[in-house]
């Protein structure tokens, strides 16, 4: 057995040493068996690309890559996953709000034959607002696109070296590898914790990251935008005809006059805003066959250090 730790970095210089130390403390000193780290930088704009080049002087075990830009936590994982040479491998934050023993407990749920290891929020020790608009999130991922994901959400995972394969081979850009993993259907356990308040630096996490990752899954995995639309034009198609039929009942009937010309506007007006928003949504579905067809890569190492 040999176990691969991929730890995709942001602006993480503060808390990289820190997660090391506790992350050998707590759980490589007790692995028997060979095990190895990849750090992958994704385009931090501070230390973290030279404190993982002092890690990789302290232990041999550790492989660094840096990507030339940042291109999202999809990518940065991705990178790591596609370069491991362990059998399995544990997707770890660098933030240390998830205790680093979890990936024991992951690895011995990994032995009796789960190929996919969940690690799940029981609880989240952070504000009262990161908490609603999280699962609010998840919410709609399982009533919408996922249902078997699991109410709190899940960051931390494991994965057999089988899924790791399937995942290389899907490709898809703007979509959600943890996403991706439950689609795949592979056998799943699960694995509670409860999530630590941040100690060290500040999140990365913005409002608009956010929101890219709700479309991105919805697009990628649901098909309620599409029939959404469908719905609004089928509503409009009916209320237009009713409309028709209501206006020239009242033209036959000597009732329609100028005062009518406000309600038409404000129809119209409407009518106008639907269409907009029809298209909108259509957009974000070319927009990411056009982006599809490209063929781009999902990310571009700029440096390693093998």
């Amino acid at each position: 057995m040999k176990p691969s730790i991929v730890v995709p970095v942001y602006y993480n210089a503060d808390s990289l040493e820190d997660m090391y130390h506790d992350l050998k403390e707590r759980v490589l000193t007790k692995l028997e068996c060979e095990y190895e780290l990849i750090f992958v930088n994704d385009g931090s704009g501070d230390e973290s690309y030279q404190v993982m080049k002092k890690l990789k002087e302290q232990d041999d075990n550790i492989r660094n890559f840096s990507l030339s830009r940042n291109f999202g936590s999809h990518a940065a994982i991705l990178c790591g996953l596609e370069h491991i040479t362990g059998d399995c491998a544990v997707v770890k934050a660098a933030d240390m709000q998830e205790p680093s023993e979890l990936i024991l407990d992951m690895l011995e749920s990994w032995k009796k034959g789960n190929n996919v290891v969940l690690a799940v929020r029981q609880e989240r020790n952070e504000s009262l607002k990161q908490k609603y608009f999280a699962n609010l999130y998840y919410t709609l991922v399982r009533k919408m696109a996922l249902s078997n994901m699991p109410e709190a959400g899940f960051d931390i995972y494991l994965v057999d070296k089988k899924v790791v394969n399937v995942l290389s081979a899907l490709d898809e850009k703007n979509s959600s590898l943890a996403c991706q993993i439950l689609w795949s259907g592979f056998k799943t356990d699960m694995v509670p914790y409860v999530r630590l308040a941040r100690q060290v630096g500040k999140s990365r996490w913005t409002l608009a990251k956010k929101l890219r990752l709700v479309m991105d899954t919805l697009f990628s995995f649901s098909t309620v935008p599409i029939k959404a639309v469908t719905t609004i034009g089928i509503f409009s198609f009916c209320g237009a005809i009713i409309w028709a039929i209501v206006e020239i009942v009242f033209k036959l009937m000597g009732m329609i006059d100028v005062n009518g010309w406000t309600t038409l506007f404000i129809f119209n007006l409407f009518s106008f805003g639907v269409i907009m928003l029809t298209l909108g949504i259509l957009g974000e579905y070319l927009w990411r066959t056009f982006d599809a067809s490209r063929n781009r890569p999902p990310y571009i190492v700029e440096d390693d250090d093998k």
